[in-house]
């Protein structure tokens, strides 16, 4: 029996915008309590550091309006410019998260942004400071995927990224279709589309042929805008998605190649 594949950034690296990583099961309430606990007591200690350092730089020159801006920098740099710096870079984790083996992922599987990061830590500073976390419990409680007010807003969601986990195989490229989708313009899809192409595919073999080509043209045309040039004439539908999602996943696998050997350089410095 081969061993499993373990859901670790290399292997989500693997699965972008697709959805594919929804496998990932979402994090319990009492993870996230726990995660956020962390984060929380991180964060507060992080303020105090600040707050005496920037206060101990503003004492020589008495300036109470100086003081003050201080307290506000350090407040902005705390619970806004960290979080969100810290989400950015590590794509969805905080100290907390590191910690219990969790994430913040997009409603689509795919890997958070700055923007993501700036609206979940915008919001959470309400919601977990200025009320206690108490509108994040019961958020969280209610969801089926343990959403905050924050994850809504962001649209995005936490994941346990520490569980065997069998990924699906990816749709091969129909070789009728490689030359056509390499010369394509794929523009990004709607995530519930994106959603609805991959559990269609995933499900090919148990549709009878009636179903398989009623659903296949009706996904077809929700893509077919974002797509140019228009697939070959009489091409089957089923066999455009999977050349439309193959070559989406070869052009993210091509991008993270490149940006994780600019990171390399840059380390080295070369």
């Amino acid at each position: 029996m081969p061993a499993p594949d373990y859901a670790t950034i290399t292997a989500d690296d693997l699965v972008t915008g697709e959805g594919v990583a929804l496998d990932l099961p979402a994090a319990s309430l009492g993870l996230r309590m726990a995660s956020g606990l962390l984060d929380v007591l991180v964060t507060l200690g992080t303020f105090i550091v600040l707050t005496i350092l920037l206060t101990a730089a503003t004492v020589p020159f008495q300036d109470e309006a100086l003081t003050e801006a201080a307290f506000v920098l350090t407040m902005v740099l705390t619970f806004l410019g960290l979080p969100t710096a810290l989400e950015t870079l590590t794509r969805g984790r905080s100290l907390g998260k590191l910690a219990l083996g969790l994430r913040a992922v997009r409603d689509d599987g795919g890997p958070i942004s700055f923007h993501h990061a700036l609206v979940r830590a915008l919001i959470g500073f309400v919601e977990i400071y200025g009320f206690l976390g108490t509108p994040a419990f019961f958020a969280i409680m209610l969801s089926s995927r343990g959403k905050r007010l924050g994850d809504y807003a962001a649209g995005t969601y936490v994941v346990r990224d520490r569980v065997p986990l069998r990924l699906p195989m990816p749709p091969p490229m129909p070789p009728q279709l490689a030359s056509w989708a390499r010369r394509t313009d794929l523009g990004t899809l709607p995530t519930g589309t994106a959603l609805a192409v991959r559990q269609f595919l995933g499900r090919l073999p148990t549709l009878d042929p009636v179903s398989r080509e009623r659903v296949g043209r009706a996904l077809l045309a929700d893509v077919l805008p974002h797509v140019a040039p228009a697939p070959p004439p009489g091409a089957p539908p089923e066999l455009v998605l999977m050349a439309i999602i193959a070559e989406r996943r070869e052009r993210d696998l091509v991008r993270l190649r490149r940006d994780d050997d600019f990171r390399r350089r840059l380390v080295s410095g070369r």
